[in-house]
């Protein structure tokens, strides 16, 4: 199947949500504390894990989108795309990192579930999905996150110490680059 301007799209915003969560690593503070980067490493995890657990649910659903079984009713304002309606990816992966998050800060996860709600409104609004496909994306996000969090935190604290070992020396070096107020 040829990839359309929707994918590249689609690839786009996953690029930005990946990339506004590698961030939180970088925001933690060299050799501090390791809440931020337990977070980071959760909530990428969990969005991998929800999105391939999509794939597994949308191959035999292959449900059509909104805007190709409704043709005449629906107005798309976004690029078109041929995958599966259900589940949700944007919604499973935006509620992964959400729920990840929320595990290691109430605020900043607070905030991100916001972030999420209105991501999977928006996929309602734009004629991509239907309701019940953001809210399955969404719990198999949440569902994601908790498996992620608590089972998995002695070896995702293994990890990270070991990531750290690496990023800090060079993330400390960035920080002394930087203007007092930015540190």
């Amino acid at each position: 199947m040829a990839r359309g301007r929707g994918d590249a799209v689609r690839r786009g915003e996953r690029s930005r949500l990946r990339g506004g969560t590698i961030s939180l690593w970088f925001a933690a503070r060299p050799y501090g504390p390791l809440r931020w980067k337990l977070a980071t490493s959760s909530a990428l995890t969990a969005a991998a894990i929800a999105l391939l657990a999509n794939q597994a649910l949308a191959h035999p659903c292959e449900r059509p989108r909104p805007f190709a079984a409704h043709a005449d009713a629906v107005h798309l304002l976004a690029a078109r795309t041929a995958d599966p309606s259900f589940p949700s990816d944007h919604a499973a992966a935006a509620f992964a990192i959400a729920v990840a998050v929320f595990a290691f800060s109430r605020r900043a996860g607070g905030a991100l579930l916001a972030v999420a709600v209105l991501i999977a409104v928006s996929r309602v609004a734009l004629g991509v999905h239907y309701p019940v496909d953001v809210l399955a994306g969404a719990a198999v996000g949440a569902v994601s996150a908790l498996l992620v969090v608590r089972p998995c935190a002695p070896r995702t604290t293994r990890i990270v110490v070991a990531v750290s070992r690496v990023s800090d020396p060079a993330v400390a070096r960035v920080r002394r680059l930087l203007p007092a107020p930015l540190r």
